[in-house]
């Protein structure tokens, strides 16, 4: 009797379902770039029955149309045009609605045209209400759809919404830095030394000139296809979306900093890095002129062999291309590979040139320690990466500059012979018998020890701006000499006026942030630090401020480790005019959309979020969220300008520019549209 009665519910359930079945009408999604700011959006919508008909988009011939796609507010700067119905469409009047109306019996497309500037991204979402009809009976859904849209070089999407910490690289600019670093590793031991010893043998063995070209130039397309094919690997495996997630993730940066580690100890002599000897002994035997494989597999040997000397190259590359788009990693290797193979061609064809390259001494492992020194530099980066993102304040900013003094100084002393490694030669001799410093080792020397004085004044909490976006920010620094009170403010240290930040805030009229400030306080940009500018993290209590005072609101988009940010701050907002008009004229907000640890939203406020398709719990989901729902992006550094009513002052935002004048110019413009509406 039970099952009698469950079963009764089920079957009217079973037929509600019946009748209103959303898998008559499927959805597809489609993307394209028409123009170099334009990308086409395509929604498809299949009719799955013989006896289905699904209503068309609403036109101004057919305004009793039943279905429609209506895309949210947020998009509304990104589209261009109306949206355009195509399909095979039927019009008739229908018998029961007694109304004109378009239907399809097999797909109908609906086409939107977007503009979107080149490098930037946008998420562009609404719902698609429709209605069709199947045998007698009428059914109406609504189905939310979501387009990540990137124009061009545009950051890779992520969960989180960040962006890559580097910024996003062109394929033109990975090309360009791996072909660098490709001419880099000729001056390696490993290659360099070949270079003579491969020409000479394809020359002397060939029966003829010609032959001995030909081979040559085999045996250079043969090292690009190695290493172009490595490339496309690891662009097959891991795919984009993965190799950009690394660039902020603390696990990644961590085993970044262990290669780099590795690999800069290795170049200073410590030991060699090699790949299983059985692998070069095995295409060494296959080696020969006497076909095209033969003279693959002794590239292949080249490439096996000099791997203690281009493994780390490429690994620094591989970082680098990472952070571009789907074709970095192949781009790149390509780059390096051409690089490394034009000598042995050249030289092939003009073999005379060949005492031009002199002889493999002991300035080759001078080149190889220098990389190594610059290896160790570059992983104390990774390392702070991680650190900012897990908040351990293990390399706060002065311990960073601290090593980084220690690095170049002990490189300079080096490069003057005055530091020995195990493969170290002499210097060069003078006709006296004295040693000495070439002009191109001095002027290393010169490089390295300018490189000390520079960083030396940031152990005080100098700004140095050129390095801005590589140093952790100022906000963990424990020293800075501009905290020293002058005469006037030890006077009112008494009566609880405080130092610098204190009197900044009393000129400004604005109250210190209270919202996780105890925690991102330490991640404030060191331009602000510098010139009092008060920065909050938290968008309401920013908001309240500026409806209180009477000022525009600026959103800074922001991301603890997005280096680009750290230029625009180091190199434009740091300008006496910028810097003037943040302070008098806006309330700027900095919402960092990667501070996760250690950075919960309280439980009331928490909630589950859409468009991030996850519970919103740190400060770095809400953060994003805000972006994507709210602004249509998900780009670091991104400024969004809104009035008291959040309404925005400008509808475009200003993306990732570091050009003085035209964030400039953005600012007046914004000023003087909030003026316009509070008038």
């Amino acid at each position: 009797m039970k099952r009698i009665l469950l079963a009764f519910p089920l079957f009217f359930l079973f037929l509600l379902a019946a009748a209103q079945d959303s898998s008559k009408v499927t959805f597809s999604y489609a993307q394209q770039q028409t123009g170099e700011n334009e990308i086409r959006l395509t929604i498809t919508a299949h009719v799955n029955g013989a006896d289905v008909k699904l209503f068309g988009l609403q036109t101004p011939q057919y305004k009793d149309a039943f279905s429609a796609v209506v895309f949210d507010s947020a998009a509304a700067p990104y589209l261009k045009d109306s949206i355009v119905q195509k399909g095979n469409l039927i019009s008739q009047t229908d018998p029961v609605l007694n109304a004109p109306v378009l239907f399809s019996k097999d797909s109908i497309q609906w086409i939107q045209a977007v503009t979107v500037k080149k490098g930037d991204s946008a998420v562009i979402k609404g719902n698609i209400t429709y209605m069709y009809l199947a045998g007698d009976a009428f059914a109406s859904f609504e189905e939310p759809f979501k387009f990540y849209v990137k124009n061009g070089d545009a950051a890779g999407m992520t969960a989180t919404g960040t962006k890559d910490a580097g910024g996003n690289k062109s394929l033109l600019w990975i090309f360009l830095t791996a072909f660098a670093g490709g001419l880099l590793a000729l001056l390696t031991p490993c290659i360099y030394s070949m270079i003579p010893v491969t020409v000479s043998f394809f020359t002397k063995r060939s029966k003829t000139r010609e032959e001995g070209m030909r081979n040559a130039i085999m045996y250079s397309l043969s090292i690009i296809i190695i290493f172009t094919l490595l490339g496309f690997l690891i662009t097959l495996i891991f795919g984009p979306a993965a190799l950009n997630n690394l660039a902020t993730n603390w696990i990644a940066n961590i085993i970044f900093f262990v290669l780099f580690l590795v690999f800069g100890i290795s170049f200073l002599g410590a030991f060699e890095i090699a790949l299983p000897s059985s692998w070069s002994t095995k295409a060494d035997s296959k080696a020969g002129t006497g076909s095209f494989l033969g003279i693959f597999f002794m590239a292949l040997t080249l490439v096996i062999v000099s791997f203690s000397c281009t493994g780390p190259i490429i690994g620094n590359l591989l970082v680098v291309a990472s952070r571009g788009n789907y074709f970095g990693p192949l781009v790149g290797m390509f780059g390096f590979s051409l690089a490394l193979a034009l000598p042995f061609a050249l030289f092939a064809f003009f073999p005379s040139k060949l005492n031009v390259l002199g002889k493999a001494g002991g300035w080759l492992n001078a080149i190889k320690v220098t990389l190594g020194f610059l290896e160790l530099a570059l992983a104390l980066k990774f390392l702070s990466n991680a650190d900012l993102a897990k908040n351990w304040r293990i390399l706060d900013r002065e311990i960073f500059i601290a090593l980084w003094v220690v690095i170049f100084l002990l490189l300079g002393l080096y490069l003057l012979g005055k530091l020995k490694f195990r493969h170290d030669d002499e210097l060069p001799k003078n006709d006296f018998g004295l040693p000495y410093l070439t002009v191109t080792r001095l002027s290393f020397a010169i490089a390295s020890f300018f490189m000390v004085v520079y960083l030396v004044p940031g152990l005080f909490g100098a700004p140095l701006k050129g390095l801005g976006a590589f140093l952790p920010p100022m906000g963990t620094q424990d020293f800075n000499a501009d905290d020293l009170p002058s005469g006037a403010d030890l006077r009112s240290l008494g009566r609880g006026t405080g130092g610098r930040n204190d009197t900044a805030h009393f000129e400004d009229g604005l109250p210190a942030p209270v919202k996780y400030a105890a925690v991102m306080k330490k991640h404030e940009p060191s331009v602000a630090v510098n010139n009092g500018l008060v920065t909050y993290f938290d968008y309401k209590e920013a908001l309240e401020i500026a409806r209180k005072i009477k000022r525009p609101l600026m959103l800074d988009f922001t991301g603890i480790n997005c280096n680009n940010c750290r230029k625009m701050e180091a190199q434009v907002w740091s300008d006496p005019d910028v810097m003037k008009l943040l302070k008098d004229e806006f309330v700027v907000v900095s919402l960092y959309v990667d501070a996760h640890s250690d950075v919960d939203i309280p439980q009331a406020e928490q909630y589950y979020s859409r468009d991030l398709g996850k519970q919103v719990e740190t400060l770095g989901d809400l953060s994003t969220d805000i972006q994507v729902a709210r602004f249509g992006s998900n780009t670091q550094p991104f400024y969004f300008f809104l009035d008291g009513k959040e309404e925005r002052l400008a509808p475009e935002g200003y993306p990732y520019d570091p050009s003085v004048s035209k964030f400039k110019a953005h600012l007046e413009k914004v000023i003087a549209e909030y003026k316009k509406r509070s008038s």
